[in-house]
């Protein structure tokens, strides 16, 4: 069935309950890497229990399938991949909390036949004890083999442009060959990150690491390069996925500052591949 234009606007998800414990959090951190060296006592509070702290883009993952269900649009799901993501972080993360989720389309966006089209989605968290509205996350989907639909082909959010002068800072994090497979723990066990033979027949040839692990790492850097490590300090953090990592390479994240605003991309170290670009975090 192809996508209906204007019903897909119409589509909402129910309230969802999820929870997460401390142990959720520190597997959160160890998936994104940290915790690697044991002397690093500034990404100790994220993967110990004395004085735990939460990664911000964790909220991304944490309500693994709170938002509108791709079954429901219309789209040839074999065909889809994560286009961008972003969450706004309206409290600091409780580190153990029950939250209720609901979500929207956004908006669609037809790039042709033949060229796809773009699914923007929208899902908000919030406390299940007070209702405070803890994230939103903003997430477009791509939907390769679903263009010509007749929907608009403008209007779609417009990426961030990073700065034209070179990387006020780079750094690099080291990925380790298994480590999807401690990420996928988080919530997303699709096989393309776990199952080699998964993997061929989707065209790649071994398992890659998710790219909200990419994501994650992303964060990291912002963390340390720009917050003291102190989550409470990012209010947002926003990525456009370009290529994938495969496990044991090492994600090369540049970075620009002006003011509370740093742009960032990511690439791939040992292939010279950008994997994310036009990326933003805010700062507060």
């Amino acid at each position: 069935m192809p996508i209906s234009y204007p019903d897909i606007l119409e589509i909402t998800s129910e309230p969802q309950t999820h929870a997460w414990t401390d142990r959720d959090t520190m597997l959160y951190a160890l998936g994104i890497g940290m915790g690697a060296d044991p002397m690093n006592e500034a990404e100790l509070p994220f993967v110990y229990e004395s004085g735990l702290k939460a990664v911000p883009t964790m909220a991304t993952c944490m309500a693994w399938g709170g938002g509108p269900s791709p079954g429901k649009m219309g789209i040839n799901y074999m065909l889809v991949v994560h286009g961008e993501q972003k969450v706004e972080i309206h409290k600091p993360l409780p580190t153990e909390v029950t939250v209720v989720t609901d979500g929207r389309v956004l908006g669609a966006y037809d790039k042709g036949p033949g060229k796809g089209a773009v699914i923007v989605v929208e899902t908000m968290m919030k406390d299940s004890r007070n209702g405070d509205l803890l994230a939103t996350l903003t997430s477009s989907i791509f939907a390769r083999g679903d263009g010509g639909f007749g929907g608009p082909s403008e209007g779609a959010p417009e990426p961030h442009a990073v700065p034209d002068r070179p990387a006020d800072m780079s750094l690099d994090f080291a990925t380790t060959e298994g480590q999807a497979l401690i990420y996928r723990l988080s919530g997303d066990r699709n096989p393309l990150h776990a199952d080699p033979g998964f993997a061929k027949a989707a065209g790649f040839p071994r398992p890659i690491l998710h790219g909200l692990c990419t994501y994650g790492v992303t964060c990291r850097a912002v963390l340390q390069a720009y917050a003291d490590m102190d989550p409470a300090k990012i209010k947002s953090h926003a990525i456009r996925f370009s290529s994938p990592v495969f496990p044991g390479e090492t994600i090369t994240v540049d970075l620009w500052r002006d003011g509370d605003v740093v742009s960032f991309e990511a690439r791939v170290k040992e292939r010279g591949v950008t994997v994310a670009k036009n990326g933003k975090s805010v700062l507060g």
